[in-house]
């Protein structure tokens, strides 16, 4: 106990747990909303494409700063969002072989663009890869600031058009029936989402950020069908991972923060798949036995 406490006394630690749980809290929030229309492959597409943007910022801006890098990241990211959007709208290409051709393509010109960075004959670009698989470890009081300002611009928006984004998650043709403009909503909610993947990259990176987004909201799913309890779980779930993945890498030496919080989320989504009430595999099945032993009785009764 006392060893507990002393690690909770330990400043990084609690900058690391606070960023991770902001994290969880955002993106459980809006993938509540990416699972309920069926793009979970948009976290994917974004994450990926927005390692082009952190390399180009770099190059112009000449600096590791982290703002400017996660607005690179935000720019090509929401970019690649609308250019997918098009492609499904004016094309007869489907959306999620959209997202595939255009995931391929800006984190292979991403891929690129950090293999030209790292010949530049000088030390500055160094950490720039941090940004794969992210490294939780190296946030910083001013990184949770602003993780902290652009977790309130992701969830702000939800609150003031909570009754709008319910209407398009569940009924895009009755939102546009009544008056509601059904591609600004989608443009507002994407660029939501492209907000909150962008907070991640730093704590789990653009490999495993997809993950961060639709778990949590999976997990939830399985225990309630009211949106309202669904994002509130989904943000609890995230949260969880988050804290308690911060708190098993500092226990455990050489234990990288962002793909234990992964694997936290992904284990409670197991869990809730399996075990949850309502929807969960094992109630099912041991419903269905039930019924089929009740029908079997009726059957010899009759």
């Amino acid at each position: 106990m006392e060893s507990l406490f002393s690690l909770l006394s330990d400043y990084t630690l609690r900058i690391v747990a606070l960023g991770s749980a902001l994290l969880g809290i955002t993106s459980g929030a809006i993938g509540c909303y990416a699972v309920l229309r069926k793009q979970s492959l948009i976290g994917d597409a974004v994450s990926h494409a927005a390692l082009p943007g952190i390399g180009l910022s770099f190059l112009l801006i000449g600096s590791k700063n982290t703002e400017w890098l996660l607005l690179g990241a935000f720019i090509t990211g929401w970019i690649a969002t609308i250019i997918v959007l098009n492609i499904d709208l004016l094309s007869r290409i489907k959306y999620d072989n959209a997202l595939a051709m255009i995931l391929a393509v800006f984190f292979g010109f991403g891929l690129v663009i950090l293999t030209y960075i790292q010949k530049i004959p000088n030390s500055n670009q160094a950490g720039l890869e941090k940004f794969l698989f992210g490294q939780a470890s190296t946030l910083l009081r001013r990184d949770i600031i602003v993780m902290g300002i652009v977790s309130l611009l992701t969830l702000i928006p939800i609150m003031i058009l909570w009754k709008e984004f319910k209407l398009l998650s569940f009924d895009a043709t009755f939102t546009d029936t009544i008056g509601f403009s059904t591609k600004k909503l989608d443009l507002i909610l994407t660029t939501l989402i492209v907000i909150s993947i962008i907070v991640g990259l730093q704590t789990v990176g653009v490999v495993l950020m997809s993950s961060m987004l639709i778990a949590p909201a999976v997990a939830a799913r399985q225990w309630t069908d009211r949106l309202s309890i669904m994002v509130i779980l989904s943000s609890l779930f995230g949260a969880t991972a988050g804290i308690s993945g911060t708190i098993i890498s500092s226990l455990v030496k050489n234990m990288p923060t962002g793909p234990i919080i992964v694997v936290i989320i992904t284990i409670i989504a197991f869990i809730s798949i399996l075990f949850a009430p309502n929807r969960g595999i094992v109630f099912k099945k041991i419903r269905e036995r039930r019924n089929k032993i009740e029908s079997q009785s009726n059957g010899i009764r009759l």
